[in-house]
């Protein structure tokens, strides 16, 4: 068997990474794709590598010269590169493929080991490697039937998106056999280019070729096998994150803060959100108006206020709807005046918008991280603080104050003149017999001083929407607030949910009970394992100290690197001075189970 790689192309999307090299030269974390590609092919003891070189040709045979690669190499130079594509490669290659068994590859990909294995593997003689399509995908698509049969390969004029489920895409690796290469390739190559020029692509045979009663090719589909096809700088982004050293991994993935649809096999626990809403009526409605609200423009801040203000029965002069709750937060601390006091650990967004020296912090104490009303007005009594941010359940640790004597605090607060800051961006997942929100006309209007914060990304259940709430007695405040915001800082998307939302309340409220039915049992399945110490939570998280011999950053990394799924280290966080604590979302349950499956095959139990 030999392999064949084409490298002919100019990759003019990568821009000034290919400005003076050919793409396969670029570098993924530090090794270029052809190096780490010669290196995987120099271990199958191939007869050799055939390179079809174009652009740059003489600067990649050099380079190529340096790998100390122990397989053959011989090229084929494509000199008119830059006016024909990867059929007149192939095509200049052609006597090559009729001579032995070969693997075929284009040169901007990047796979592991078990990619190219996967191929070997398959004793059919002639396949083509597919995986199942996702959103990050561009290129050739093909049908299968139930055999892995190619039904069909279709270019982009015959992709239908509604069609998406039953779709493959090429992975641009394959297996030809000398006989079909001798049979079948070749010759409708060569009467394929003689009939409609060399500016196609090699894939067009084959679909020709798949029309035949016999094709004698198949389709060998991939699993949990990671690869990547590298065209622009963001696929290179991502296939450095996908394919970094174990150590770095989990830092790149926790870097990009979210954007993890990117990584269809990733089982996010690191990441908050309601894992039972929104349901899917309500999904039909955001779809069935999605083309109008793509093309239209949103409505301003007062619009939206008084959209939000009216599912929570207040005044649209009492609310500000953020981008996300992040926004408000931002905004707010960066316009509060004095010292703020902090409950740590925290959630990071609102210390990281203040100066250090600007924090009176109070620390909840280890192991449990577990504080009360009472302790906190204590520890504050005789701070100098103009305001006092309270997270109830807190994040991460899920330590919760009841709502009465949260209104203590409000009380407490406003007796000394501290603006109090409440952000209860979990409080519906509190299992609690009457309503734990603080988001009511009378509260709200008699204590002018309180403010509260909700991340309706996260309670509903749609991040990706950027909705977000901050409510206040005090009008002056939110009126500044708005004039600090754009006029169109929410999109229609998230209008039109806030417009619809209301009356989908008795599915939120189903979906709340089956939540805390789920965490009771997620609970109690962690509880039983001998590595974990379980914190109390009422957030759609557990907080857990590790037992044993494994860091949480062991853990965290092995995790991801191993079995695809993002949890939260807290070591790094302030408040835990190195200690393994970890945060796990709150997920559905036969996701649940993977982890803990996950984790007690780690820990050996």
């Amino acid at each position: 068997m030999q392999a064949m790689i084409l490298a002919a192309g100019m990759g003019k999307r990568l821009k000034e990474l290919t400005s003076n090299a050919t793409k396969c030269m670029v570098e993924v974390n530090g090794v270029t794709l052809i190096e780490r590609m010669l290196s995987q092919l120099d271990k199958k003891n191939l007869e050799r590598i055939v390179v079809v070189v174009g652009y740059e040709g003489k600067k990649l045979m050099d380079y190529i010269e340096t790998l100390d690669a122990h397989t053959p190499i011989v090229y084929v130079n494509n000199e008119i590169y830059y006016k024909t594509n990867n059929i007149y490669s192939l095509f200049l290659a052609r006597n090559y493929l009729t001579e032995d068994d070969t693997i075929l590859l284009e040169s901007d990909l990047i796979f592991e080991d078990a990619v190219l294995q996967r191929l070997l593997d398959n004793p059919y003689p002639s396949l083509a490697l597919v995986a199942k399509f996702e959103s990050w995908m561009d290129g050739t698509v093909v049908t299968l039937d139930e055999e892995n049969n190619i039904k069909n390969f279709l270019g982009k004029k015959d992709f239908e998106f509604q069609e998406i489920p039953k779709y493959y895409k090429t992975v641009n690796i394959y297996k030809f056999s000398k006989d079909f290469s001798t049979s079948h390739y070749v010759p409708f190559l060569e009467a394929y280019s003689k009939a409609l020029g060399n500016n196609e692509y090699y894939e067009q045979v084959l679909k020709v070729i798949t029309l035949l009663d016999k094709p004698e090719i198949k389709a060998e589909p991939l699993g949990q096998e990671a690869w990547y096809e590298i065209d622009d700088v963001q696929d290179l982004n991502i296939a450095e994150s996908i394919f970094a050293e174990k150590e770095e991994k989990l830092d790149k993935f926790s870097r990009r803060w979210g954007g993890y649809w990117r990584y269809p096999q990733l089982l996010d626990f690191c990441y908050l959100v309601n894992p039972f809403y929104p349901n899917q009526k309500l999904i039909d409605e955001m779809k069935a108006n999605f083309e109008r609200l793509l093309c239209e423009y949103p409505s301003g801040m007062e619009v939206n206020s008084l959209l939000a203000a009216k599912y929570y029965g207040l005044h649209k002069e009492q609310v500000c709807v953020g981008n996300g709750a992040a926004e408000l937060i931002k905004e707010l601390m960066e316009s509060g005046q004095g010292k703020i006091g902090m409950i740590y650990p925290t959630f990071e967004e609102y210390p990281n918008r203040k100066e250090q020296n600007e924090i009176v912090p109070f620390f909840a104490s280890k192991p449990e991280f577990r504080y009360t009303a009472e302790e906190l007005m204590s520890f504050y009594e005789e701070k100098d603080i103009e305001s006092l941010v309270l997270i109830n359940p807190d994040n991460p640790s899920g330590n919760y104050i009841e709502k009465q004597d949260v209104l203590k605090m409000a009380d407490w607060a406003q007796k000394k003149g501290i603006q109090f800051i409440v952000d209860e961006s979990f409080v519906d997942f509190a299992d609690t017999n009457e309503p734990a929100s603080l988001l009511d006309e009378e509260i709200i209007k008699n204590y002018p001083e309180m403010v509260v914060v909700k991340s309706i990304s996260k309670s509903f259940g749609v991040p990706g929407l950027r909705l977000g709430i901050l409510a206040s007695g005090d009008e002056e405040l939110i009126t500044f607030l708005k004039k600090r915001m754009s006029i169109w800082n929410i999109n229609s998307f998230g209008e039109f949910y806030m417009q619809i939302f209301e009356k989908y309340k008795a599915n939120y409220e189903d979906a709340l009970e089956k939540f805390k039915e789920v965490r009771r049992e997620y609970v109690k399945a962690l509880s039983a394992c001998p590595f974990l110490e379980v914190l109390p939570s009422q957030a759609n998280y557990v907080m857990c100290r590790l037992i044993g011999n494994k860091t949480s950053r062991e853990l965290a990394e092995v995790l991801l690197n191993k079995y695809n799924i993002l949890i939260k280290d807290l070591s790094k966080k302030k408040g835990f001075e190195g200690e393994s604590y970890i945060r796990l979302a709150v997920k559905r349950p036969e996701e649940n189970q993977k982890l803990i499956d996950a984790m007690r095959a780690e820990f050996g139990v």
